[in-house]
């Protein structure tokens, strides 16, 4: 137990990365689902290595793996059979509660609904991942109105989600997800539920914190046109990667 714990520490701490660096990495991973008396490959095989602070895009068809494979890079499933890397470690067999610890500190999540909470203000939400990390109050709404600041909403931080159009919301999400200060975003399908303009501008900001803050960004997205923001296209059929795409 004391070795787990140690190993987790040493996942989750930061440390100065130069950017051709490897941040996470997956070998040979298979997830296996069992569906009545069938089993059902989601993933198969799937080999993909993501540098730091690049920006790659997933795409492929329904039922290609890329709502797996993103479930694994972000620590919410583990692999039936391969290995899984995230800054070196191994943490395929981890178990729910060291993989949770993980995801509070080095992944942040933006979703195409926002899932931001309907009761909270914007500053409420941008600081909630914050409270599950333990820090003192002044600090968490400090920290939240500097995020909301980057994101052009510090005059908003007082409105509900339903006080705010949708473009705001996700910038709302977006600050949120950057409240621990993570190494890596995961979003997706972020700009399903924007018009165009105001998609394009949710792109830019994403784009601006892989070139300006180093953040290194995995996207899931059918949309063509999104994926060109990407360093990198990974495109998925039959649970492993059938080409890639580099920008």
């Amino acid at each position: 137990m004391k070795k787990s714990k140690k190993k987790i520490k040493k996942i989750i701490k930061k440390a100065s990365k130069k950017k051709s660096e490897t941040i996470i990495e997956l070998k040979n991973v298979w997830k296996i689902y069992q569906m009545g008396d069938s089993e059902v490959a989601a993933s198969s095989g799937l080999n993909l290595a993501v540098k730091n602070g690049e920006f790659i895009a997933i795409q492929g068809p329904s039922g290609s793996g890329k709502s797996t494979a993103v479930n694994m890079i972000g620590c919410l499933d583990v692999p039936t059979k391969g290995e899984i890397f995230l800054d070196g470690y191994n943490i395929s067999s981890l178990e729910e509660s060291d993989l949770a610890q993980i995801r509070g500190k080095k992944i942040g999540f933006i979703f195409q609904k926002f899932n931001l909470i309907p009761t909270l203000t914007a500053l409420e939400n941008v600081m909630l991942p914050m409270t599950f990390q333990g820090m003192a109050e002044e600090e968490r709404r400090q920290r939240a109105q500097e995020l909301l600041e980057l994101v052009e909403l510090g005059e908003r931080s007082d409105h509900k989600p339903s006080e705010l159009s949708g473009g705001q919301q996700q910038r709302v999400a977006i600050a949120r997800s950057l409240a621990n200060d993570p190494e890596v975003l995961l979003a997706d399908e972020p700009t399903g539920n924007l018009d165009s303009k105001t998609g394009k501008k949710v792109m830019d900001f994403l784009k601006k914190l892989t070139t300006e803050q180093n953040k290194t960004v995995v996207m899931v997205t059918h949309d063509d046109h999104l994926a060109r923001y990407a360093n990198r296209i990974a495109i998925l059929k039959d649970g492993k990667i059938e080409k890639q795409i580099r920008r």
